[in-house]
């Protein structure tokens, strides 16, 4: 996989290459995208926010990212994904950085559903990984999905994440207890 970076935690900006995608900080022109695909009650499943999500929370949510620096403790910070054959987003990847702990942090994605099942998820995730394994010097990154989320489950195992935990009905869910698995990479063990 071929990887540029470009990075400036002064004017807030990420830009990361890969074979097929560029992830970058997110702009004002992605927003009519990113409310369609995170209305999508397939893609809202399993996260937080609940529908329609609407373009009034999509300026507010690049006004929240905007106010931090990528890679402020404790704020997650999210990247627009899209190809480079062709405009606009097909999805997001995030991270937060541990307010109690700057050396790990928690990773998040959420892909449009005609670009599903097509590798995209799977190689911006891997960048993102290399990005904060070799850019921002991470010792370790996890992430915990719905043990209900099958597809998040083969796509963190497929880039090399370990199940460390199972969490039984540890959370109250869109009206629902949920169980959830943690998932966890260190730096030693990134290829």
């Amino acid at each position: 996989m071929t990887e540029f970076f470009g990075w400036s935690n002064k004017n807030k900006m990420i830009y990361l290459q890969s074979d097929r995608l560029i992830i970058r900080s997110f702009r004002e022109t992605d927003l009519e995208a990113f409310s369609a695909y995170r209305s999508d009650p397939d893609g809202a499943k399993y996260q937080s926010w609940e529908l329609p999500y609407t373009m009034d929370q999509a300026f507010l949510f690049l006004a929240d990212i905007n106010r931090f620096k990528p890679g402020t403790p404790g704020e997650w910070y999210q990247l627009a994904v899209e190809r480079k054959d062709q405009p606009g987003i097909i999805g997001d990847v995030a991270f937060q950085i541990y307010r109690d702990d700057p050396l790990q942090a928690e990773i998040g994605f959420t892909f449009a559903r005609s670009f599903q099942n097509q590798g995209y998820a799977t190689e911006a995730v891997k960048s993102l990984l290399n990005f904060l394994f070799t850019q921002m010097k991470l010792h370790r990154v996890v992430a915990i999905c719905d043990v209900e989320n099958h597809a998040s489950i083969r796509l963190l195992e497929r880039v090399g994440l370990r199940r460390e935990g199972h969490f039984i009905e540890n959370v109250w869910f869109k009206g629902f207890w949920s169980s959830e698995y943690l998932y966890a990479i260190l730096k030693s063990e990134w290829k």
